[in-house]
This record gives C-alpha cells, sequence and structure tokens, in this order.
C-alpha cells in the first residue's frame, strides 16, 4: 500500500472509530447492552484512540523507520479525534428523535 493510500485509510479508520461510540448503544459496537452512559461512551473513544494510533504505528513500520513523537503529536492528534466524533455526539445528544 502507498503511503499516499495508508494516510487516507487511517483517517477513514479514525472517522469510524470516532462516531462509532455514539451511533452505537452497542459497546465497541459488538456486546449489547441496555444503556451506555456519556462516561463508557468517553471510555470507548479512548480505546479507539489508542486502536487507531495503533494502526496507523504499524502503516508507519510497514513503510519504514518509525519517527519520534512528543507530547505535542498526542495532543493534536487526541483533539483531532475528538472533532471527528463530533457529528456521531451531535446525532446522539443534540437532534431531537421522535
Amino acid at each position: 500500500m502507498s503511503q499516499g493510500a495508508s494516510v487516507w485509510v487511517v483517517l477513514l479508520l479514525a472517522l469510524l472509530g470516532a462516531t462509532l461510540p455514539f451511533l452505537s448503544d452497542r459497546l465497541f459496537g459488538l456486546l449489547p447492552l441496555r444503556s451506555k452512559p456519556l462516561a463508557l461512551r468517553f471510555g470507548e473513544l479512548v480505546v479507539l484512540y489508542g486502536v487507531v494510533g495503533g494502526i496507523g504505528l504499524l502503516f508507519e513500520k510497514r513503510l519504514g523507520q518509525i519517527s519520534p513523537q512528543g507530547w505535542e503529536f498526542y495532543a493534536v492528534t487526541g483533539a483531532l479525534f475528538i472533532v471527528l466524533a463530533f457529528p456521531g455526539f451531535t446525532w446522539r445528544y443534540l437532534v431531537k428523535h421522535r
């Protein structure tokens, strides 16, 4: 897979991973729950951030040497992940459902 394709795959996985906790009442999309509180959704969001980051790290390792990252990288990617979660959060909590 080329570098450009792997970047797009990671971005699409990040979008899916960020919106999944808010679009599904299942834990990680697999285990059914009666109700999922907001704290559990945020916890799921943190875990999925780590999973998507790990997939990105695997892609980077396959393409060559892994670049060392500081705290700034994780702050920016965490903020991007939260921004990508906003459509799902809006759908779950701000849109009126009949």
